[in-house]
């Protein structure tokens, strides 16, 4: 197959021109998004240039502990970023969200690594970093899903909430059925993406590949270990994280706390 074919900068620079038809549709319909849109598309030019710089420097160094720090660092951001989007109480909820995605995350990696892929090293940053961001970055919006639904039916449907407790159930108890139901919320997206995968859409990892130059067949096997290992991470991760964030919200006497 063919090696992958580079973009020189100042095409990709021309490229960037076709964004001037969003910004005539947010003139035209006066949408108010110009400056944010700016900015995100600024800062995601920012991020990924220096992300590729500093990528270039972890696979050229290939430390297994620059590795697994730059692992922490994502799970980190990661947590801070599904707290803050989910309106949770950051000193409550992170390090149950943190401890969720650490959790899955590793062993997923090691079985990834040491028995499916096995690459030369074995724990090359080339192999380990990619992935685990994909499974970080993919259950980002489980977990943030599964929180707000907590959260909504706390407050939505406190009084089914408080009957069960003046029944005698305790607060895990009483609020078993919103984290039941968050979980099925926060799982509903992986699985239509996962029905639809390669009849609607061609996800990006196999479309890398195959323009990289990789064999199809090739291409779409990594494609299948990706979306079952990624299943895995947001259904297990939302569990664990809102099974270990439930009693840090709730008092021994029912009160729910979903203030900072």
């Amino acid at each position: 197959m063919n090696q992958v074919v580079d973009i020189p900068w100042w095409q990709l620079t021309l490229f960037l021109s076709v964004l001037v038809v969003p910004l005539y549709i947010n003139h035209k319909f006066k949408l108010g998004l110009g400056r944010e849109g700016g900015m995100a598309v600024g800062r995601m030019l920012l991020q990924l240039t220096l992300v590729g710089i500093y990528l270039n420097t972890l696979f050229a160094l290939d430390s297994l502990w620059l590795n697994l720090g730059w692992i922490l660092l994502m799970v980190v951001v990661g947590a801070h970023s599904i707290t803050g989007k989910s309106h949770m109480p950051l000193k409550r909820v992170m390090l149950p969200v943190a401890i969720g995605l650490v959790l899955v995350v590793i062993p997923l990696l090691g079985v990834m690594l040491m028995a499916l892929i096995r690459p030369e090293p074995i724990l090359g940053a080339r192999y380990m970093i990619p992935l685990a961001g994909m499974l970080l970055g993919n259950s980002l919006g489980a977990n943030v899903i599964a929180l707000q639904r907590l959260g909504a039916s706390f407050k939505e449907r406190a009084g089914e909430y408080e009957g069960a407790l003046a029944l005698g159930a305790k607060p895990t108890i009483a609020a078993a059925d919103f984290v039941r139901e968050s979980l099925a919320a926060a799982q509903g997206p992986i699985l239509a993406t996962t029905a639809t995968t390669g009849l609607v859409t061609l996800p990006g990892m196999m479309t890398g590949q195959i323009l990289g130059g990789a064999d199809p067949i090739v291409a779409i096997k990594y494609q299948m270990v990706i979306m079952v290992a990624v299943l895995v991470m947001t259904s297990v991760s939302a569990a664990v994280t809102l099974s270990l964030a439930l009693p840090r919200l709730v008092t021994e006497t029912g009160r729910v706390n979903l203030c900072s």
